[in-house]
C-alpha cells in the first residue's frame, strides 16, 4: 500500500486512526498499541501477503535474541545473531546477484532464479541489528514483545525509513498523552502530509517524466549528448530530492496523526556546502547507523587509540599520511562500499558508494588541511560558499547517475555524455535566439532534433533549483512547532532570526497559512485520485 494511494489516504488510514482513538479514550492502551501493530501488519502485508510471516518471525527471534543478549552479553550470541539477520538479508537481496557474477566470471550458463525481495527488509534488518548491538552493549532495556513489535512495524517508517532507534520510539509507546486526539497534532501532521504527497506527486512524479527517458535509452546502448545527459542527471537528481523528501515529510506528519514523533530524515542537503555535511542531511538516520554501528567499530579494531588520535588530528591538523588512511580513508570507504551494497544488489550500487567514500575521504583531508593553514570558512553568503554547495552537488549528481542506473556501463553512457564525449547537439528552437547562430557557427555546434530534451524542461529545472536552494524547507516553515526528533531525541528547531515571519516563510495556525495548505492539499489529492500510484524510489531498496 502507498502512502499516494487512495486505498490509503480514503480507508486504511481514517480506519487506523478511528480504531487507534476509540480504543485509547476507552483506557484500552494496549489494545490501542495492538490495533496499531496489527495494522501496520496489514499495510505490509497488502503488498505480499506471503511476506508477514518473515516479517513477524523476524520480529520474534530478535526480541528473544536481545532479551537474552541484555542478560547475559555473550558475544558468540550476538555475533550469532548479526549474522542470521545479514544471511537473511543476503539470501534475499544478494542471491541474484552473487550467482549472475559467479556465472559471468566462471563462463557459465547458471539460471539463477529470480527471488522476491521483501518489502523494507533492508530497513527492519538494520533497526534489528542496532537493537541487537545495544542489547550486547548493555544499553538497551528489555522492551515488551508489543512495544517492540510497533517499534519495528509502524507503517509510516516500516517502509523507506526513517530508521528509527529503540530508545526514540519504545518509551513514546507508553506515554498516556499518545491516546488522546489533539488538533494541533492533527494540524500539524496534515500540513507535513500534505506538504510531502504535493513533493511527490506533484513535483517528483512529473520530473521523472524528462529524467526516465535519458536513463532508459543509456541502457539500450544510446548515447545521450550533452544536454541530453545532463537534462537527465539533473531531472533524476531533482526527482531523487523531492520523492524521498516528499516520503520522509509524509512519514512524519503520519507520526504526528498518532501522537508519535519520528526521527528527521532530510533536511535540504543540496545546501549542504561540504559532502560530509551533505550525509548529515540527507538519509540522516541512515547515516546515524553507519556511523554508530558500523565506522565507529571499524575504526576501533583499527587502533584502540582512535579517540586520542582523532582529536590530535581534528585539533593539530598534525598527521601522517598512515595515520590518516588507518582512521579516515579505510574505514570511510568501507562504510560507503557496504551503505552502497546495502542500497542494492549490483555493481552500479557498489560504484555509487565507492565514489561517497572518495568524496569524503578527500573532503576529512581538506578539512585537515584548512585547520593545518588556519582557514576559516566563509559565511553562507559569499561566492566560495556558493562555490561549495555547487561543487557538492555536482559530485552527488554524478554519483546519482550509477544510482539510478540499470548496470555500470549505461551509467557510463551517460557519464561521458555529461563530458562532452558524445558530442554536443543544441535543439533547432536555440535558432530563435538573438546571436544564436552566429554563436552555433563561430564554436562549430550542431543544431538537431533532440529526443531526449526539452527546452521546456529548463524551466522546469530552474524553478526546482530555486525551491532547494532558496526556499525553506518543511521543517524551517515550521520551525515554531516541534514536528520531527533529531537524532538525539531533542526536537527541531531552527534559527528564528534567519528567516522571515510572513506566511509564506512561517508556519502559523492562520487564515493565510491555511489558505496556502488548503491550495498544496486539494492539488496534491486531486492528482492522486486522478492518476495511479507511483511507487517511492526508495521502495526499491
Amino acid at each position: 500500500m502507498l502512502f499516494n494511494s487512495a486505498a490509503f489516504i480514503v480507508y486504511f488510514l481514517p480506519v487506523c486512526l478511528a480504531g487507534f482513538y476509540a480504543l485509547g479514550l476507552l483506557g484500552r492502551h494496549r489494545l490501542a498499541l495492538t490495533w496499531l501493530t496489527l495494522m501496520s501488519f496489514v499495510f505490509y502485508g497488502w503488498w505480499n501477503l506471503w511476506s508477514v510471516p518473515l516479517l513477524a518471525g523476524s520480529i520474534l527471534v530478535n526480541f528473544q535474541l536481545g532479551r537474552l543478549l541484555a542478560r547475559n552479553q555473550s558475544r558468540a550470541l550476538f555475533l550469532a545473531g548479526v549474522a542470521a539477520n545479514v544471511a537473511l538479508l543476503g539470501f534475499f537481496k544478494y542471491t541474484g546477484f552473487a550467482g549472475t557474477t559467479v556465472s559471468g566470471l566462471l563462463g557459465l550458463d547458471w539460471e539463477v532464479p529470480e527471488i522476491v525481495l521483501p518489502l523494507a527488509i533492508s530497513f527492519f534488518t538494520f533497526q534489528q541489528i542496532a537493537f541487537l548491538a545495544d542489547s550486547y552493549d548493555g544499553v538497551a532495556e528489555e522492551p515488551k514483545l508489543l512495544n517492540y513489535s510497533l517499534f519495528i512495524t509502524f507503517f509510516p517508517h516500516l517502509i523507506a525509513g526513517p530508521i528509527t532507534h529503540h530508545k526514540e520510539m519504545i518509551p513514546q509507546f507508553d506515554e498516556k498523552a499518545i491516546f488522546k486526539p489533539r488538533v494541533d497534532l492533527f494540524s500539524l501532521g496534515l500540513t507535513v502530509f500534505l506538504a510531502g504527497l504535493f513533493k511527490k506527486v506533484v513535483i517528483a512524479d512529473s520530473i521523472a517524466l524528462y529524467a526516465r527517458p535519458v536513463f532508459e535509452a543509456a541502457a539500450t546502448g544510446v548515447e545521450p549528448t550533452l544536454l541530453e545527459a545532463w537534462g537527465g542527471a539533473l531531472a533524476y537528481a531533482m526527482q531523487m530530492y523531492f520523492d524521498f523528501s516528499g516520503y520522509s515529510d509524509m512519514a512524519v506528519g503520519l507520526g504526528l496523526l498518532f501522537g508519535i514523533s519520528l526521527p528527521l530524515n532530510f533536511n535540504s542537503p543540496y545546501k549542504a556546502p561540504s559532502i560530509i555535511e551533505f550525509w548529515q542531511r540527507w538519509h540522516m538516520t541512515l547515516t546515524r547507523f553507519l556511523t554508530a554501528y558500523i565506522y565507529n567499530p571499524i575504526v576501533l579494531a583499527l587502533t584502540r587509540r582512535r579517540m586520542a588520535a582523532k582529536k590530535s588530528i581534528l585539533r593539530t591538523g598534525r598527521t601522517d599520511l598512515a595515520a590518516f588512511a588507518m582512521l579516515v580513508a579505510v574505514p570511510t570507504i568501507i562504510t560507503m562500499f557496504i551503505s552502497g551494497f546495502w542500497h542494492g544488489a549490483g555493481w552500479q550500487y557498489i560504484v555509487f558508494g565507492l565514489l561517497h567514500g572518495v568524496f569524503l575521504t578527500v573532503n576529512q583531508g581538506w578539512r585537515m588541511l584548512k585547520a593545518r593553514w588556519g582557514w576559516k570558512d566563509p559565511g553562507t553568503n559569499s561566492p566560495r560558499h556558493a562555490a561549495s554547495v555547487l561543487l557538492t552537488f555536482l559530485c552527488a549528481t554524478l554519483a546519482l547517475v550509477f544510482f539510478r542506473s540499470t548496470d555500470v556501463p549505461s551509467a557510463l553512457r551517460v557519464v561521458s555524455g555529461m563530458i562532452g564525449a558524445n558530442g554536443v547537439v543544441l535543439p533547432y528552437d536555440v535558432a530563435a535566439l538573438p546571436f544564436a547562430q552566429t554563436i552555433v557557427e563561430t564554436l562549430g555546434l550542431t543544431l538537431g532534433e533532440m529526443d531526449l530534451f526539452w527546452v521546456r524542461e529548463v524551466f522546469w529545472l530552474t524553478l526546482l533549483f530555486w525551491i532547494v536552494w532558496f526556499m525553506p524547507n518543511v521543517g524551517q516553515w515550521m520551525r515554531h512547532y516541534q514536528t520531527a526528533l533529531a537524532p538525539r531525541m531533542k526536537a527541531i528547531w531552527y534559527d528564528r532570526r534567519a528567516l522571515a515571519d510572513s506566511p509564506l516563510a512561517a508556519w502559523h495556525p492562520t487564515v493565510a497559512c491555511g489558505l496556502i495548505v488548503g491550495a498544496i492539499g486539494v492539488t496534491a489529492l486531486l492528482r492522486t485520485f486522478s492518476s495511479a500510484p507511483t511507487e517511492f524510489l526508495y521502495f526499491q531498496f
